[in-house]
């Protein structure tokens, strides 16, 4: 490791998801300064960097799931002694469903400047893609692995509005689209994108049955972000009058007042409280 620098910093780089030519020049420079690099796979870093024809001085240490509890305070008393250290993950954006969290959330705690080299993300990439809404959009990950779980997950998330994005590995994406079509319906639109930025780049835009029937003819090979559409919003039924006072004078009786007792149910039917006031006293 060189000389210690000004003031110890970590540093976010986002990795291109394949195409080497993705890398931004922030991300050569930072690679080609940074007194240590932290990889997610250190081969595949050094084989990166020897497609962008830089040299990487700093100390590279392996730094993934199986090591970044043991790692994650060695790498802080570096930062906390001056020295810059740059986390790179095997492609996107560190902590997005791969290793950084725990260092960001540590290297914060213990003071020390955490900044980024953005770069690419298969979120963002993946929606941009489909061909799906993308003004507001939920990340979910990867889906619990087993089929239980993974339908109870899914079945919370059915009423969801915005369209979703989600994580799947290779040998569980069958099993995955066909519990969603049983869960959201058969006739929900969805893109599933794999191998992006890679030479077979593929993305297949089907509603979630015929995807699911897609993905059961053959097992898609490579990293895989699928896109789901959002439920279609559920217009509000306004309860009858009765039903209203009914509610009202329920929660009289279980010792709210009245005025608690009408906003109470305003809020809960999403109601303006003079509504609800109107119809107890007419």
């Amino acid at each position: 490791m060189g000389e210690m620098s000004e003031a110890g910093r970590l540093v976010l780089l986002g990795a291109p998801l394949g195409n080497p030519a993705d890398a931004s020049t922030r991300f050569r420079e930072v690679l080609a300064t940074a007194d240590v690099v932290a990889a997610e796979d250190t081969r595949r870093l050094t084989r990166l960097a020897r497609d962008l024809d830089v040299t990487v001085p700093g100390r590279i240490v392996s730094y993934f799931e199986g090591n970044e509890e043991r790692r994650t305070p060695e790498l802080v008393e570096v930062l906390a002694a001056g020295y810059t250290v740059a986390l790179v993950t095997d492609g996107g954006m560190p902590s997005v469903s791969d290793p950084g969290y725990r260092l960001v959330r540590a290297a914060l705690d213990a003071g020390v400047p955490v900044t980024a080299a953005p770069g690419p993300s298969a979120v963002t990439t993946a929606l941009a893609l489909s061909g799906l809404p993308c003004d507001r959009f939920c990340f979910e990950g990867f889906l619990p692995r087993t089929p239980a779980a993974r339908r109870s997950r899914l079945r919370a998330l059915a009423a969801e509005e915005r369209t979703l994005v989600l994580f799947e590995a290779p040998h569980r994406i069958a099993g995955a689209l066909a519990d969603l079509a049983a869960v959201f319906g058969p006739d929900r639109s969805a893109a599933l994108c794999r191998e992006l930025t890679k030479t077979y780049e593929e993305v297949v835009r089907r509603p979630l049955g015929a995807l699911a029937e897609w993905a059961a003819a053959g097992e898609p090979r490579g990293e895989i972000t699928l896109v789901v559409a959002g439920a279609p919003p559920v217009a509000a039924v306004r309860p009858d009058d009765d039903t209203l006072r009914a509610a009202v004078a329920e929660r009289e009786a279980a010792g709210l007042s009245r005025r608690d007792a009408i906003t109470e149910v305003a809020t809960e039917h999403n109601l303006r409280r003079r509504d609800v006031y109107a119809v107890v006293h007419s």
